[in-house]
């Protein structure tokens, strides 16, 4: 069944929507353009509102895509990229191959009046090649990650990644990533709820980290069924609960060790620090639907104390509890 996107090549500028544009290059890959038209591009009448103003832009009236699968026609031209609040640039498989002269243009002009970047997966070289990430934090494909750092030595390349945010330019490994960048994005501008929102349509993990590792070996397993998932719908029913590693392993009938090891294979993280980032995603629903107490929301969630609660949300969002709930809580008539 075909899905409504909010692109629409002739529409007016909704007035106030952060506006996305996408620019699509000669061998784009199709995987990431549709991981953005599916975060940012769909209309979601269960939130009530419209999230994002989304446009398509090429340098070209028609383009193959990658490996000529298909040719892409019939959406607005570069120019629209001088509209963009956030712009996602071109990623493709031939990283070799120098982008084009107009197309780095308009990225420089798009950071030179502060609008924000991204880039999936092959996208860093793009950035890269406009000179917009020097001296920046970025990541790219752990396939590239030598080719990057030779031809562009002075960004500061994290390999082992899912994606980094670096303020106004983000970047995400790999294709899958595209996603779990999306919806990072998602929940930076419009909090925790919408974003978990988002993820349940697109039937996608709400929330991995992006300091997670990008390769996660998947080997056949020895036993009929060593999956994580039960415990881990068990312990998020029980957050507020004072769980321990000990406790996920006893329900899981596995050693604490089997346990980590499992959470590395599968998750590529900890237990602890997938417990801790559970406990803070619900902290942050919380405070979205109104409860001002941060003592009652750090117990509710888990997290203790309002004073560990201020330490995790500085470190993991960059704002305090208060000024969360200023910018995502519930308006007050």
């Amino acid at each position: 069944m075909a899905k409504e996107s909010s692109h629409r090549p002739h529409r007016a500028r909704t007035a106030g929507v952060h506006r996305v544009v996408v620019i699509v290059d000669e061998n784009s890959n199709p995987f990431e353009l549709g991981c953005a038209t599916e975060v940012f591009g769909l209309r979601r009448p269960e939130i009530g509102r419209e999230l994002y103003d989304f446009r398509l832009c090429s340098p070209e009236p028609a383009l193959r895509m990658r490996d000529g699968f298909f040719t892409l026609t019939g959406v607005a031209g570069l120019e629209a990229a001088d509209t963009a609040d956030t712009l996602i640039v071109p990623n493709r498989p031939d990283v070799e191959v120098p982008r084009r002269p107009a197309v780095l243009d308009a990225v420089r002009r798009a950071h030179a009046r502060g609008a924000r970047l991204i880039g999936f997966c092959s996208g860093a070289f793009t950035l890269a090649e406009a000179g917009v990430l020097d001296g920046r934090r970025a990541t790219a494909h752990w396939q590239w990650a030598d080719a990057f750092r030779a031809r562009f030595p002075a960004v500061r390349l994290e390999s082992d990644v899912l994606f980094v945010d670096d303020g106004d330019i983000l970047t995400a490994a790999g294709s899958a990533a595209a996603l779990d960048l999306g919806l990072h994005v998602v929940r930076r501008d419009h909090g925790a709820e919408v974003a978990n929102s988002v993820s349940r349509r697109l039937v996608f993990a709400a929330h991995r980290d992006g300091g997670q590792r990008q390769f996660v070996e998947r080997p056949i397993p020895d036993v009929p069924d060593e999956s994580l998932a039960p415990v881990l719908s068990w312990a998020q029913e029980r957050l507020d609960s004072p769980l321990t590693i000990a406790d996920l392993a006893t329900r899981a009938a596995v050693s604490p060790a089997t346990l980590h090891r499992r959470f590395r294979t599968q998750l590529g993280t900890t237990p602890l620090v997938w417990l801790t980032g559970e406990r803070l995603a619900l902290a942050c629903r919380l405070i979205e639907r109104g409860e001002s107490r941060f003592e009652v929301v750090a117990r509710r969630s888990g997290l203790g104390t309002a004073t560990h609660l201020r330490m995790l949300m500085r470190r993991e969002t960059g704002i305090t509890p208060s000024a969360y709930r200023r910018r995502f809580g519930p308006e007050v008539n």
